[in-house]
């Protein structure tokens, strides 16, 4: 990154600038208290295979097909209103908002997440992150491939992408080389697994917390 380019910088959501595993803990015991034991793992279990299929995680597509199982379980109603309703802006990281207010200083700020078409953006816009790029989201199924869209709606000098797993970043860095700056934020449980963390090439920047970031660029354009 040099003083004069202009910079993007994506930035992703789950795990990144949102603990989703919190989230994720609290629909646990959500689904275990409304639904009674063991509710859970079979729901988690449903959301594995369906992400094996689709690609994504999808939290309401999981209910549905887990409602195809328990036909006549009313309960499951409340289980919608507690996604709908969750308070996603409780769970965003400390200096989550702080870090894209001041990477705005220095260049575009684009969300780049991977999700489906109606959940995920609906967590973005309720946790207030969809504001705070003034709508400069994108969503795609695997992220890593759709690169090129990426790069024709946000054309740029340098992109830096923010990330908690290495693999994106990985993926990404060997499509880009020295045209991205990859920054690897060791939050959540992709993070700190080894099976998502090892045969990676490092990144250009690894930090512990999100809010880290900017202490973690010296040399972010300082320009729009």
């Amino acid at each position: 990154m040099n003083s004069g380019e202009h910079t993007v910088f994506l930035i992703d959501v789950d795990n990144t600038l949102l603990d989703n595993d919190a989230v994720q803990a609290d629909l646990c015991g959500h689904l275990d208290r409304s639904l009674g034991g063991c509710s859970c793992r079979e729901y988690f279990a449903v959301l594995e295979e369906l992400r094996a299929e689709l690609g994504y995680v999808d939290y309401l597509g999981t209910l549905q097909r887990y409602r195809a199982r328990h036909l006549d379980d009313q309960s499951l109603l409340a289980v919608s209103h507690f996604l709908l309703d969750y308070p996603f802006p409780t769970r965003l990281f400390a200096g989550a908002i702080e870090l894209l207010a001041g990477l705005r200083r220095r260049g575009e700020v684009v969300i780049l997440s991977d999700g489906d078409v109606v959940f995920q953006p609906h967590k973005i816009r309720r946790s207030g992150l969809w504001e705070a790029v003034d709508g400069r989201v994108l969503i795609y199924v695997h992220k890593e491939l759709r690169l090129d869209d990426v790069a024709r709606r946000y054309p740029a000098d340098h992109y830096v992408l923010i990330d908690d797993k290495l693999r994106i970043l990985s993926a990404c860095k060997q499509a880009w080389g020295e045209r991205l700056t990859t920054v690897w934020v060791r939050q959540g449980h992709y993070a700190r697994t080894p099976g998502h963390t090892e045969g990676f090439p490092a990144p250009d920047v690894a930090v512990e917390a999100i809010a880290e970031v900017l202490d973690g660029l010296p040399g972010a354009s300082a320009t729009g």
